[in-house]
């Protein structure tokens, strides 16, 4: 008899439904939307810790928009996916979902794999690892060398209010609180796709606590990863807040260093929420790396500038 499937609770009115089921692993349901025609070339969107495919919408109608199949997920644990019932979220489970995945949306594809702080780990996982064969990866503000100052700023504010909400004006003040840079929320009916409602009338995070608990041995983690970017062969970029926590330029550097052949952009004046700061430029950017090296008519072109950076040849976005 299998266990009974925990959950934050019942989704408020109003939000959105997925589009896609797919089965993931360990019984596992995990779920995601698209945009774009599906003969397009595969694009695959894994939002971070504590997000949701609703992250990356528009992300996704852009790269849809230029004839990209683009598919945006749900991890398991978080938004409308199933929580885990035996409390498995490493992430070489996650990378196994996404195997699992890819296989049911077009089996045998190539995709690219654009995977922001935990789903960047995952997608540098899969491919470093030859689990999923990429044409192309894009890290949005994660690398193997992360910053234990930023990592424990995400989990203070992911383990606050275990309690729940009392109601929307408490639960936009808590993000307020998280990212000052940005205005408060105004519009209070935006809030519910990332909200329950509990059986205590309270308002609930959509993602299963659980997910947060336990030792992270951030050593080990950045030894896997970085043998995963010495093991990169496609076409690499990385995207890093200029105001990130999580990934210091230290750790950006390093990066390139792991992986000589990856692009990089620092998108000055965003955070570690980079897609979500600056959609508009995060989009630009991604557009424009995938024109060059995974375009959707023709073979890729090599870009004028050398592809193997050094680190004079950065390029700087300059966010107002």
């Amino acid at each position: 008899m299998s266990s009974p499937r925990r959950s934050a609770g019942t989704p408020l009115p109003n939000t959105p439904v997925p589009m896609h089921h797919w089965d993931g692993v360990g019984g596992v349901r995990i779920v995601g939307d698209s945009w774009g025609p599906e003969d397009g070339p595969l694009v695959v969107l894994l939002h971070g810790g504590g997000q949701t495919r609703h992250a990356w919408k528009g992300t996704g109608e852009r790269l849809a928009e230029r004839g990209y199949y683009t598919v945006a997920l749900d991890a398991r644990g978080h938004g409308d996916s199933d929580w885990a019932a035996d409390g498995d979220y490493l992430q070489s489970t996650m990378v196994s979902d996404l195997v699992a995945v890819l296989d049911q949306i077009r089996p045998h594809a190539r995709p690219v794999l654009v995977g922001a702080s935990m789903g960047g780990g995952v997608a540098l996982k899969a491919i470093g690892e030859d689990q999923v064969d990429a044409t192309a990866l894009v890290l949005v503000d994660i690398a193997p060398r992360i910053e234990p100052e930023g990592v424990e700023k995400i989990r203070s504010f992911m383990f606050a209010k275990p309690e729940g909400f009392a109601n929307l004006d408490e639960v936009a003040d808590a993000i307020a609180s998280y990212q000052p840079h940005r205005e408060r929320p105004t519009n209070l009916a935006g809030l519910a796709k990332n909200l329950r409602l509990g059986d205590d009338n309270k308002f609930h995070w959509h993602w299963d606590p659980v997910f947060m608990q336990g030792p992270r041995d951030l050593g080990a983690r950045q030894a896997q990863q970085e043998q995963s970017a010495r093991n990169l062969s496609v076409p690499a970029l990385l995207v890093r807040g200029g105001l990130s926590d999580i990934v210091s330029e230290e750790g950006a550097r390093e990066f390139l260093a792991l992986c000589p052949h990856a692009e990089y952009i620092d998108v000055v004046g965003a955070s570690h929420m980079v897609a979500g700061d600056r959609n508009d430029v995060f989009a630009d950017s991604v557009i424009e790396f995938l024109s060059r090296t995974v375009p959707v008519d023709g073979d890729p072109v090599v870009p004028p500038h050398d592809l193997h950076p050094h680190l004079d040849s950065t390029q700087i976005l300059d966010v107002p």
